[in-house]
């Protein structure tokens, strides 16, 4: 159970570094948003996987708090991440075949 908690870590935050990267070096507008969205949509779970891990083995009463308090954060902000995508997503689709 470690091992997998800590493969999907570091996944998340693989993806959260790889969309930063795109949404630095997108120049169209719609899709740098759509961009930024992904990106939560990855901090997101990367804060949800940190959370479960530290609620899954704690040493404290202090991680239980902090792991909590990391898997809500990281739920709310994969929600509305998804929420923005789904927005996005057609206007990036118009502006992709516009160009």
């Amino acid at each position: 159970m470690t091992q997998s908690l800590l493969i999907l870590i570091v996944i998340s935050l693989a993806f959260f570094i790889y969309f930063k990267i795109k949404f630095w070096r997108t120049s169209a507008e719609i899709e740098k948003k759509w961009q930024q969205t992904r990106a939560n949509i990855a901090l997101g779970s990367f804060l949800i996987f940190f959370g479960l891990n530290l609620l899954v083995f704690p040493r404290s009463t202090v991680d239980i708090i902090i792991g909590i308090i990391f898997a809500l954060l990281g739920a709310a902000n994969a929600y509305f991440g998804l929420q923005n995508y789904k927005h996005y997503l057609p206007q990036v689709i118009e502006e992709r075949k516009a160009k």
